[in-house]
């Protein structure tokens, strides 16, 4: 067998690791497995790109290479295994980032190279494309980065004529590719990378904290993208399936996030969704009405009564750190004879699946884990539903109130539970600015404090009883 007939098959495997790990990825249960694959097809992928050229001849700067590749790894692994839960969006906007950094930086360095040898127009465009399309991934990353970890306001940035400049920006960008494809100018190719930077950072300041998920995705699609430009501009056809891969994916989960907010896409990036507050975040309202407040030690009693019981997490149980907690809540309920199982809504916490990957992190069973519309069906059985630091993904509005900006958001129905026990750590609306109305009805009792000292106190209860 050729040495080229081997890297082919070898190329051929790893893009096959791929693709099974992108379907392990699509379950909680082999997530892990499909992640530990997706790196072993990388790393033949790499092996094989150094045996490709062990002749010496192809490639230079080994020595800068290993070191680049060293320092990846001494950066990579503490990070990966010290970040905590909370910080993973973040982690994922960095990462993302980075990807596309390094795809604009391979076209910047290979349009450098190839200028003088006066390539094909369409080599060019390539080029070009992944510069552009790498630049806005980056930069916009790192605005994405800064929201999530709160260097910046999490509520949307905006200014009079904010979309018309965009707009110019973009079309800016793309009469750029056409002028430099026209003249041959090299000195565009910096103006072109600068205009990009401002376009991608221009492009994530009007998109609100609890949205950037969403954003993360569509981003992470473009860094796919250029990834694949790279490809077509190398002649690698591992990087042209596996940036297709990453471009694919990306576009699909961002659709299926948008659906499962019930909102366009459209509306997710150019709404500024979240700039408006509307919630007086007061227990007493101008109707009448109030809420009913009571301690964990209510809460637990409540708790040791029923016979099923439903926990429903948001992004406050990962800021409180209180997976294991709830998990030995879960486990006690359970020594009781009483039944528990969690609800997970698509869009729960800043990442999709961050609910999931939470509560594994707490050994939850997945069994336990009932994504949005099977524990929906269940939850006119339970005796209380446990809301932990979620908000507008339980709030009724969604489907009671034609006027509400979250009318038509799929939402997980805590209100057809028996009780409910809401922990709230205070009054505060959520990132749609609007009251819950879950909040207010007669049969949700709330439990203000940290989530993690709350459920510590209710745990304690249970086990007394």
């Amino acid at each position: 067998m050729s040495r080229e007939t081997l890297i082919d098959l070898l190329y051929l495997f790893s893009a096959t690791t791929f693709v099974l790990a992108l379907k392990g990825l699509g379950s909680p249960k082999r997530a892990r497995y499909g992640n530990m694959l997706a790196a072993f097809g990388m790393l033949v992928a790499i092996v094989a790109t150094f045996y490709k050229h062990v002749d010496g001849h192809s490639l230079h700067h080994v020595g800068l290479i290993f070191l680049a590749m060293a320092i990846g790894v001494l950066v990579a692994v503490p990070v990966a295994r010290f970040v905590k839960m909370t910080a993973m969006p973040q982690l994922v906007a960095i990462f993302n980032g980075v990807g596309g950094g390094a795809a604009s930086l391979v076209s910047i360095t290979e349009y450098i190279h190839i200028k003088s040898t006066h390539p094909a127009t369409y080599v060019i465009l390539e080029v070009l494309l992944g510069v552009l399309i790498g630049t806005v991934s980056f930069a916009g990353s790192a605005i994405a980065f800064a929201k999530l970890q709160e260097l910046m306001t999490g509520r949307p940035v905006t200014y009079p004529g904010q979309q018309f400049l965009n707009a110019l920006f973009g079309l800016g960008a793309l009469a750029l590719i056409i002028t430099i494809l026209v003249t041959g100018s090299s000195s565009l190719l910096w103006i072109l990378l600068a205009l990009a930077f401002v376009l991608g950072v221009a492009f994530v300041l009007p998109i609100g904290g609890a949205d950037v998920p969403v954003l993360i995705s569509l981003l992470n699609a473009f860094t796919g993208l250029a990834v694949a430009a790279s490809g077509f501009t190398l002649g690698s056809n591992l990087l042209i399936v596996a940036g297709t891969l990453v471009g694919a994916s990306g576009i699909l989960l961002t659709r299926l996030m948008s659906k499962a907010m019930g909102r366009s896409l459209t509306n997710v990036l150019f709404s500024a969704f979240g700039s408006v507050v509307t919630a007086s975040g007061e227990a007493n309202r101008a109707d009448g009405r109030s809420v009913k407040s009571g301690s964990p030690e209510d809460a637990g009693v409540l708790l040791n009564y029923a016979s099923r019981v439903v926990i429903i997490p948001g992004y406050g149980l990962a800021v409180a750190q209180a997976q294991h907690v709830v998990r030995e809540l879960a486990e006690e309920l359970e020594k009781k004879g009483i039944e528990v199982f969690f609800a997970i809504h698509p869009v729960a916490g800043r990442m999709p699946g961050h609910m999931n990957v939470l509560l594994a992190e707490a050994n939850v069973p997945y069994e336990q884990l009932l994504e949005m519309d099977e524990a929906n069906s269940e939850l006119q059985t339970a005796d209380v539903a446990l809301v932990v630091g979620a908000n507008d993904t339980v709030n009724p509005a969604a489907t009671q109130d034609k006027t509400s900006p979250i009318y038509g958001m799929p939402i997980i129905h805590a209100d057809l539970a028996e009780n409910v026990v809401f922990l709230k750590r205070s009054m505060r609306p959520g990132f749609a600015g609007i009251e819950n109305e879950l909040l207010y009805n007669p049969k949700t009792t709330l439990v203000f404090g940290d989530a993690k000292d709350t459920l510590t106190k209710i745990l304690a209860t249970v086990k007394a009883g």
